[in-house]
């Protein structure tokens, strides 16, 4: 098989996946970054979730927390807000997103974890989605 035909492969699998987690929202930030840089595009659907995503060994669930909890680390709170929709998309809750937050804390230092409950509870807004009182 060509490198070609390899590359298309990656990109072909890494698109429909991104497009099922991300959704509209997703695949239209993916659009303006095609549209300014398509190389970075392309890297983004072909590597991230054609060759890593995509992988075996864990769920796209797993793979969500851990980027979340990466993101948050690093303060990439610009990234946030379409892990969170596409965690959401995925199948986890609010409160377990919620949770990565607080376990975040810990490691991140609080500033860059409020950071993300901000943009987080932005998201569940937008979503319409509203939480009940967590406990301590």
């Amino acid at each position: 098989m060509t490198q070609n035909r390899l590359n298309q492969n990656r990109y072909e699998r890494g698109l429909k996946l991104f497009q099922n987690m991300v959704g509209p929202q997703g695949t239209a930030a993916l659009e303006e970054v095609r549209q300014c840089y398509p190389d970075m595009a392309e890297f983004i659907v072909a590597n991230g979730f054609g060759d890593i995503y995509s992988r075996p060994g864990l769920d796209l669930k797993q793979r969500e927390l851990i980027t979340l909890s990466s993101l948050i680390t690093q303060g990439a709170a610009e990234q946030l807000p379409m892990h969170v929709n596409a965690a959401l998309n995925i199948g986890l809750t609010p409160e377990e997103l919620i949770e990565v937050v607080i376990q975040c804390t810990a490691y991140a230092g609080f500033p860059k974890a409020l950071s993300a409950f901000n943009v987080m509870i932005g998201e569940f807004r937008n979503r319409g989605i509203e939480l009940t009182a967590g406990r301590v």
